[in-house]
């Protein structure tokens, strides 16, 4: 039986970056997965989701602009056409993939994968072995236990409807809930979020946070925190789900229930035991340079990994490439996770790069919170736009950008230059210095810092 130089398990971005990086470099490699290739993000999430996403700004641009010289009249979002412009782009994702591996010397191949020993892995019952192993398996929806969670369509099967029903409740206070509930709510559906804590979006800065709570409501997207669900009950053709908010138990009637509340490390069906590779709730054991802590022959990457690295697809691809290196040269050298920016794609988008306030705080730094609301601004005035802020925080030694929160449009590019700024140390009068076009929303840059 041949011995690979590496298998790959998982085909989303940490997997593909890494078989196909070794397979360039002349190595044998095989990489496996039981769903089409791609992983998330192109196939299930970031991509497909942001398509969707431009239909929900259209409908939204033209009602902020509404008596300021645009009348939106009947304008609506055909669903059925978005995504049927959505799966134009999706459909063709596996072929390409698999087309580019085989470009650079790659095996692929199409199954489930469990370990059978320290060396070897089972792929559908047949035996393959290699020297080296990444697991890149990403994460799934993590469990959950109310009764009738059976009922509950996760971000995948969202991102599938043919028809989008008219009240659509979202369990979690997570990306996927708002992200889905702004698409939702433009689209001509009454989306409600429930979250079982008092704030959501946790990882994210708090007023900007509330900012865009505020938003969702002016949409429609109505919000409920500390508000658990106790049970989902089908009731022919729609659903009835009791919940429970500070001690008071009450029902909603919604036609869709959409699982928001949070994913975990995909390792379920992989029978780690069996090639003492060390694992806990957020994901495989690794050492900094992505080495299992367990068994010398395995690495993992991505959502799989236990990674100081946000559950991110650029760092996913990052670690891959990482990976791949470490295993080419025998190196030890530990993924840059330094000023990554991530963002929550709702209508306008909430961001962030950097330490959070209260971060800061705990570690003692001394520094200025500089908190500005942008809504009146020209770039946001010319859109109609009326919610906006941003918050920077600048180390008062250094004077370095220590973190920034943004809640308003096309703060998702913007935050890619603080981003930058902050990972090549530049100080904010540095930054100051820099011309920028104008009018656009990079030249408000200068004076929010």
């Amino acid at each position: 039986m041949k011995t690979y130089d590496l298998i790959v398990i998982g085909a989303g971005m940490a997997g593909v970056a890494a078989a196909n990086k070794c397979g360039a470099a002349g190595w044998s490699v095989v990489i496996v997965d039981s769903l089409p290739y791609g992983g998330t993000c192109a196939l299930r999430g970031c991509d497909p989701k942001k398509i969707l996403r431009r239909g929900a700004e259209v409908i939204d641009a033209a009602n902020l602009m509404r008596g300021k010289g645009i009348d939106p009249g009947s304008l609506t979002l055909n669903w059925s056409d978005l995504m049927r412009h959505k799966r134009s782009f999706t459909d063709p994702v596996p072929a390409n993939m698999e087309k580019g591996l085989h470009k650079n010397g790659v095996e692929t191949l199409h199954g489930n994968a469990r370990f059978v020993g320290a060396n070897q892995i089972e792929i559908d019952g047949a035996p393959y072995d290699a020297r080296l192993f990444l697991i890149a398996t990403g994460a799934c929806p993590r469990r959950l236990n109310f009764s009738g969670a059976k009922y509950l369509i996760d971000s995948t099967e969202f991102l599938d409807l043919e028809q989008l029903p008219k009240r659509v409740l979202f369990v979690g206070g997570g990306f996927i809930s708002f992200e889905f509930a702004h698409i939702s709510a433009r689209a001509g559906s009454t989306p409600i979020i429930l979250d079982h804590g008092q704030r959501p979006l946790r990882g994210f800065d708090g007023d900007m946070v509330e900012l865009l709570i505020r938003r969702s409501a002016a949409i429609g997207v109505k919000f409920l925190r500390q508000t658990s669900v106790l049970s989902v009950e089908n009731a022919g053709g729609s659903f009835v789900v009791t919940v429970q908010s500070d001690g008071a138990t009450s029902m909603i009637e919604a036609d869709l229930v959409v699982h928001g509340a949070g994913r975990h490390p995909d390792l379920s069906r992989l029978n780690l035991k069996a090639a003492n590779i060390d694992h806990g709730p957020e994901g495989v054991s690794v050492k900094g340079h992505l080495q299992s802590t367990s068994n010398p022959a395995v690495f993992a990457a991505g959502d799989a990994a236990d990674t100081a690295g946000l559950p991110l697809t650029p760092v996913a691809v990052v670690e891959g490439k990482v990976v791949a290196s470490n295993m080419l040269k025998g190196k030890e050298i530990t993924p840059d996770y330094i000023a990554v920016p991530m963002a929550v794609f709702t209508v306008p988008e909430l961001v962030r790069v950097g330490m959070l306030e209260e971060e800061a705080q705990a570690a003692n730094l001394d520094f200025s919170v500089r908190h500005t609301d942008t809504s009146h601004w020209f770039s946001n005035f010319r859109i109609g736009e009326t919610h906006a802020a941003v918050k920077v925080l600048v180390d008062n030694g250094t004077d370095q950008i220590l973190g920034a929160h943004m809640m308003g449009p096309d703060y998702g590019e913007l935050i890619n230059t603080f981003g930058l700024a902050m990972k090549l140390g530049l100080t904010t009068r540095q930054l100051k210095s820099a011309t920028a076009a104008y009018p656009s929303v990079g030249s408000d840059l200068g004076s929010l810092i």
